[in-house]
């Protein structure tokens, strides 16, 4: 596990950023999908994958926003972190093997609620945005 930041609301700056990486196994998407009950063969099944326009299983999209919560519960802002929202665009294809970078960058704060919001995007090893979105965070004393 990585160290959490601690940040507090005064301390968060726009255009603050933080970022990591995880590459995606088909470990990562069994436990998904034994988590979540989604076994759609789109993303346990290699030969109905196989089968469609992919032509091999994609990951979860929800497996991939499932990092943006390390983002903020880990990073920024960290131990202080509530989710308040988040929105998602799902805009390519994420396989096993990829190697994903989850990246958050805080675009405004408002001081009378405490919410900070984060742009956040998820890239492949390619550059290429698989997901990205809009968090909302309440910043706790």
């Amino acid at each position: 596990m990585s160290k959490i930041s601690e940040f507090q609301f005064k301390a968060i700056k726009i255009g603050q950023k933080s970022m990591f990486s995880e590459n995606i196994t088909e470990l990562m998407l069994n436990n998904f999908a034994n988590i979540s009950g989604d076994y759609n063969p789109l993303h346990i099944d290699e030969n109905y994958a196989k089968k469609t326009s992919f032509k091999k299983r994609i990951c979860h999209g929800m497996l991939l926003a499932s990092f943006l919560s390390r983002l903020v519960g880990m990073y920024i802002p960290g131990k202080n972190a509530l989710y308040f929202s988040q929105s998602l665009n799902f805009q390519s294809p994420c396989f096993i093997g990829d190697k994903v970078t989850i990246e958050g960058e805080v675009i405004d704060k408002s001081p009378a609620t405490r919410i900070i919001t984060i742009k956040t995007s998820v890239f492949n090893q390619n550059g290429n945005c698989v997901l990205d979105g809009i968090a909302k965070v309440i910043v706790r004393n």
